[in-house]
């Protein structure tokens, strides 16, 4: 590939290759600071299906060690998401060290909080919100779950906010650094958090998981446990390699289960679901 972009994130190499610079500039400026890998596990590509499709209506292919034949290009103003997406795509489909589960994490005293839910949930605004509030950032896409100690291991690529949360975020954390907002994008208007340099130095820390919550936006204020047959359906449909890993996922996921609370938050607002995490968190 004519540029090309290498980064660790946590535990995990990646290797980004494109037929245009500007993506890879993007990732250049959105992830300085971060190391680089030794030998990267993952290689992605940002290609052009046509060679003429460079230059003129340039649109961006994503490939990799893993690819979904059917994905539809993006325009080229697209291109950090398409890369963003490329990374996305060969963890969920190629990584088997770790039990992933599609979910945000951050971290207190040693003590991981994961949140997981469906699109729309707030689990990565409330996941940008606490880790402006003294909570590390481990991760917005995806929580590693190591299958042989049970430990959670950081994962903190840039936070992808959408729509309504932008606002929100940026109004909360003026002093931190965002990426270019895309609009139009299939999820609509999309811009990237920076993780804060602590997150990214203390990246090789795995901590334990403590709390599950399932937040879930616009509903009135509630909370309510959640039985560990429930936790276990709804996480086996929230991790993308839960039956790759075959006994070691199966192990991992119910471990998990019998290990931490969990719980389920309607919050009609961030300051009231930030208000809900503090009381869980200090019940512990």
């Amino acid at each position: 590939m004519r540029h090309v972009f290498s980064v660790r994130v946590g535990p995990v190499g990646f290797r980004v290759g494109s037929d245009w610079r500007a993506p890879i500039a993007q990732l250049e400026t959105l992830y300085a600071g971060y190391p680089k890998p030794e030998v990267p596990d993952f290689s992605v590509r940002l290609f052009a299906a046509r060679p003429w499709r460079r230059f003129l209506r340039p649109s961006v292919m994503i490939g990799g060690d893993f690819v979904l034949p059917e994905a539809a290009p993006l325009p080229l103003a697209q291109g950090l998401l398409a890369a963003e997406m490329g990374m996305n795509l060969q963890m969920a489909l190629g990584q088997r060290r770790y039990l992933l589960l599609h979910a945000s994490a951050v971290e207190r005293d040693g003590r991981v909080l994961l949140m997981t839910g469906h699109s729309g949930s707030g689990k990565s605004t409330l996941a940008a919100l606490l880790s402006r509030r003294g909570w590390r950032l481990m991760g917005d896409e995806f929580a590693l779950i190591d299958p042989e100690t049970g430990l959670a291991h950081a994962f903190p690529r840039l936070v992808s906010l959408k729509n309504a949360a932008i606002a929100v975020v940026q109004a909360a954390a003026s002093n931190a650094r965002f990426g270019p907002l895309l609009a139009e994008t299939p999820k609509g208007a999309i811009r990237h958090l920076v993780p804060d340099a602590d997150a990214v130095a203390a990246m090789d820390r795995p901590a334990t998981p403590a709390l599950l919550l399932f937040p879930s936006y616009g509903h009135a204020a509630a909370v309510r446990e959640v039985p560990e047959s429930e936790v276990f359906v709804r996480l086996t449909q929230a991790s993308t390699n839960y039956v790759a890993l075959g006994e070691r996922g199966f192990s991992a996921l119910t471990g998990l289960v019998k290990a931490i609370p969990a719980r389920a938050i309607d919050y009609p607002d961030t300051e009231s679901a930030v208000a809900q995490v503090d009381a869980l968190w200090g019940g512990l």
